[in-house]
C-alpha cells in the first residue's frame, strides 16, 4: 500500500498566506502594467474618503455627531442582546425541554427594551437629539436711559457731507508763531520748591 502525504494544519494555514499574498502582489503587478502613469497636482494631492483636502485640518465639529453616534453604538449593542432572545424562540425543541425559559427570556427582554425605550425618551425630551438651530437672541442690558431716547436717538436723519480731496482749509492772516491756546499750556504734575542753604 502506498503511503499518500497528507498536509497538516499548519501547512494549510501557510498555504492560505502565501496565496494571499500571491493575490495581493498580482494585482499590485497587473495595476503597475496596465496603468497609466502620468502624474500632476491633482493625482498627487491627499485626500481622505473621496473628499479633496481643502483648508486647515483643524476643523471644529459639531458635537452632535458625538451624542448621535454614542446613541447609535446603544442602541447596536441592543442587538447583540436581542440576537440569543430570537434564537431561544427558534428552537421548539429547547423550548419543549424547558417550558418556563421562554417566557422568562420574553419578560427578560421586555424589561431590557423597556430601559432602553426610558433612557432613548429621556434623551428625546432633553432635546439631545435635535440638531443645534440658530436661536435669534437678543440682547438686554439694564441702563438708566428710557428706551424712548434711544428711539428717538435712531430716528433722527442726519447729513453726510461728500468726501472731497480738494477741501480749501481757510489760513489766517495773522502770525501764530508765538501764540499759544491755552487749553494746550499743560502745567507741571509737581511744585518746584527751591531751598536757601546758610553758607
Amino acid at each position: 500500500m502506498q503511503d499518500t502525504a497528507q498536509i497538516s494544519e499548519f501547512g494549510k494555514i501557510l498555504v492560505f498566506l502565501a496565496l494571499g499574498v500571491f493575490f495581493i502582489l498580482a494585482g499590485y503587478g497587473v495595476n503597475s502594467f496596465f496603468s497609466k502613469k502620468k502624474p500632476n497636482p491633482i493625482k498627487n494631492a491627499t485626500y481622505e474618503c473621496g473628499e479633496e483636502s481643502v483648508g486647515n485640518s483643524w476643523v471644529q465639529f459639531n458635537m452632535r455627531f458625538y451624542v448621535i453616534a454614542l446613541l447609535f453604538l446603544i442602541f447596536d449593542v441592543e442587538i447583540v442582546f436581542l440576537f440569543p432572545w430570537a434564537t431561544v424562540y427558534a428552537q421548539p425543541t429547547f423550548l419543549t425541554n424547558i417550558p418556563n425559559w421562554g417566557l422568562l427570556s420574553l419578560i427578560e427582554m421586555f424589561v431590557f427594551v423597556g430601559i432602553l425605550l426610558i433612557g432613548l425618551v429621556y434623551v428625546w425630551k432633553k432635546g439631545d437629539l435635535n440638531w443645534i438651530t440658530s436661536k435669534f437672541n437678543i440682547p438686554s442690558i439694564e441702563t438708566g436711559i428710557p428706551l424712548e431716547n434711544y428711539l428717538a436717538l435712531n430716528s433722527k436723519k442726519y447729513i453726510i457731507k461728500e468726501f472731497s480731496n480738494e477741501e480749501i482749509i481757510p489760513v489766517s492772516t495773522e502770525s501764530t508763531t508765538n501764540t499759544v491756546a491755552p487749553s494746550t499750556i499743560r502745567k507741571a504734575p509737581f511744585k518746584t520748591v527751591v531751598k536757601k542753604t546758610e553758607l
